[in-house]
């Protein structure tokens, strides 16, 4: 245990090393970059749901809207107004993340206790309707914006602390499974119906799942909340569960190292698609059909599902040194 704990000491004081060098960075690329660090957290937390636990949620971006907004209106509250901050600004700041990555843990474990006696389809549906739900309270919320949005937010979220959360985050996701407390949630995917008979609460597990998925995820909002300095409920909706979802099977079901490298793709890939149209040198017809970059996303990711069914890493996620 000493060693990853040492990997993960070492990988944030590298983060704090390399924050000192992103002054100097274009904007649109250090965007990129937060972004990146962003989708990793959303795709690691809910690779431990679907990936490890085997349970279909289609309301991740749910959870991030909580956490998005319960920290947006934290530090707005207590702590920051445009132009303005307290002398702790880290601590409230943080406080603020914490406080966001809680309050989507207990919507998750509200929607989980009720609903997580189900399976497959029906969860998804519920987890759907769920996301829809929050989206819906957000709207009408005077407090929170309502439709016009919730902006004012000091941008307080920067490569250190969004990579050291990166880290945190798969350090914390690794150890838990690796442990023999984390056998249960590998249990409940592969056969939940055994793991009952066995005497393991896989309700239990599920709901955990759900609660620790919720809470990075609650977190991953918090981050996104503080670095784009506005947040609207559109941009909370089905299509960025949709986007989680899909970094998670792209990368691999169950491989953290795969749905990491999968976020990294997904979300490079259509910023590079939008630079395609430009190249003089290509054929006429193929810059047009860059210039709709989405279709060409989309057919791309056709492209890598067909080849590769398995994801990415596919089979190559290892628990206790061996092949899962």
């Amino acid at each position: 245990m000493k060693k990853p704990k040492t990997l993960l000491l070492i990988a944030i004081a590298l983060c704090a090393a390399a924050s000192f060098f992103t002054g100097g960075i274009n904007p649109y690329y250090y965007d990129i970059l937060i972004t990146i660090g962003i989708n990793i957290i959303l795709a690691v937390s809910l690779n431990l749901v679907t990936g490890y636990t085997g349970q279909f949620s289609l309301g991740h971006a749910g959870f991030m809207a909580v956490g998005a907004y319960s920290s947006a209106w934290m530090t707005l509250t207590f702590g920051f107004v445009l132009g303005t901050s307290l002398p702790a600004t880290g601590g409230v700041y943080l406080i603020a993340l914490f406080g966001g990555g809680l309050a989507a843990a207990a919507a998750g474990l509200l929607v989980g206790v009720p609903s997580l006696r189900l399976r497959g389809d029906y969860l998804a549906i519920v987890t759907l309707g769920f996301s829809e739900i929050i989206k819906g309270v957000i709207q009408n919320a005077e407090p929170l914006g309502a439709q016009r949005g919730l902006g004012g937010m000091v941008q307080h979220t920067n490569f250190f602390w969004t990579y050291a959360v990166v880290a945190l985050a798969i350090y914390g996701i690794l150890t838990l499974v690796h442990s023999t407390y984390g056998s249960g949630f590998l249990a409940v995917r592969d056969d939940e119906i055994a793991a009952e008979a066995m005497g393991i609460n896989t309700t239990k597990y599920k709901v955990l799942a759900f609660v620790i998925g919720a809470f990075l995820a609650g977190v991953a909002g918090g981050l996104y909340a503080h670095f784009k300095q506005f947040i609207h409920p559109e941009g909370f909706n089905f299509l960025k569960s949709v986007d989680i979802v899909v970094m998670v099977i792209l990368g691999g079901m169950g491989s953290t190292a795969g749905v990491c490298l999968a976020a990294v793709i997904l979300t490079i890939l259509p910023e590079f698609l939008r630079t395609v149209s430009d190249y003089t040198w290509l054929p006429g017809p193929v810059r047009d059909l860059a210039e709709n970059r989405m279709i060409l996303y989309s057919l791309l990711l056709i492209i890598l599902m067909l080849t590769r069914p398995q994801g990415l890493f596919g089979k190559m996620a290892f628990i206790r040194g061996k092949k899962s």
